[in-house]
């Protein structure tokens, strides 16, 4: 069964950018210009925007999700949504909002490749822990739609940067990969057996591209993972029906709700929450199975 490294392994060995953010506007002393909301944080590769809790005191620690818009948004349409702001007061967290390359992701599969995002991610990872004061836990990245896509395709390929992933309505396009070099990943996914953006039995966009069967995407992981590939058949009228499967160290976790094509902060959530806990669970076993 491939199961991932124990937490403290895990971060040992992972990039710099595996982190639990502490967003300050400005960093004293290192030159960095203040950033946040209505100023963007610029990188080699593109940018980002970010919003802190109401009241925070500028000197505890923060997690924070990184949330990737959907196909046609941006960075500063999403930060408009008062969702990002009562999710990270009631988190606690900082909500970081990278910029699509005009609107959209780039990945194996996808329609568009403007830029590379994979290089981006390790940039925009990178000038989080050079620009702000970083404790090396809880970052999440979470996407809707084509975000949800980069997500999975994040977790595959550059599974080191993120602590866990929590992909809403998007999953991998063809070809789907055979494997991923990343470890077995903590993930938490959401889909609406109702969307006919991005359907559960995937669909066609042109002559050129495919949108994947989610039961493919999710297949790749339980192989990796030695873990029964079965997926979840039916959501319950109200709320989300899940299917959790776990392998010592890492979650794969689909839910499934009864609607279309849609996010809802409260997913998001979901799976912070999940991730925290499950992570806290990491630790208690590392320290059970330390000399």
């Amino acid at each position: 069964m491939a199961q991932r490294p124990p937490l403290l392994r895990r971060v040992a060995a992972a990039l710099p950018g595996l982190a639990l953010l502490l967003i300050f506007p400005a960093w004293p002393g290192n030159g960095a210009p203040s950033c946040g909301v209505d100023t963007p944080c610029r990188i080699a590769t593109g940018e980002y925007r970010i919003r802190v809790p109401e009241g925070w005191n500028e000197r505890t620690p923060l997690g924070a999700i990184v949330f990737l818009h959907g196909w046609r948004g941006s960075a500063r349409t999403e930060l408009r949504n008062p969702a990002w702001t009562q999710l990270a007061n009631q988190l606690n967290v900082a909500v970081v909002l990278p910029e699509g390359k005009d609107g959209t992701w780039s990945y194996p599969g996808a329609p568009d490749a403007l830029r590379d995002d994979f290089a981006f991610f390790e940039d925009l990872v990178s000038d989080l822990t050079r620009r702000f004061p970083i404790r090396r836990e809880h970052l999440m990245a979470a996407g809707f739609s084509i975000g949800g896509s980069m997500v999975w395709n994040l977790a595959c390929h550059r599974g080191e940067l993120f602590s866990g992933y929590a992909p809403v309505a998007g999953a991998f396009w063809e070809p789907v990969p055979e494997s991923c070099p990343s470890p077995v990943p903590d993930l938490y996914h959401v889909h609406g057996t109702e969307d006919r953006t991005v359907p559960l039995t995937g669909r066609p966009i042109g002559e050129r591209w495919h949108q994947s069967t989610v039961a493919d995407s999710l297949a790749v992981w339980q192989r990796k993972a030695g873990l029964p590939v079965v997926f979840p058949k039916t959501a319950p009228a109200q709320g989300l029906g899940c299917q959790r499967q776990e392998t010592g160290d890492a979650v794969l976790e689909v839910c499934l709700h009864a609607g279309g094509h849609s996010l809802r902060a409260a997913w998001i959530a979901r799976a912070w929450r999940a991730l925290v806990h499950d992570l806290q669970q990491d630790r208690q076993n590392d320290t059970q199975d330390a000399p």
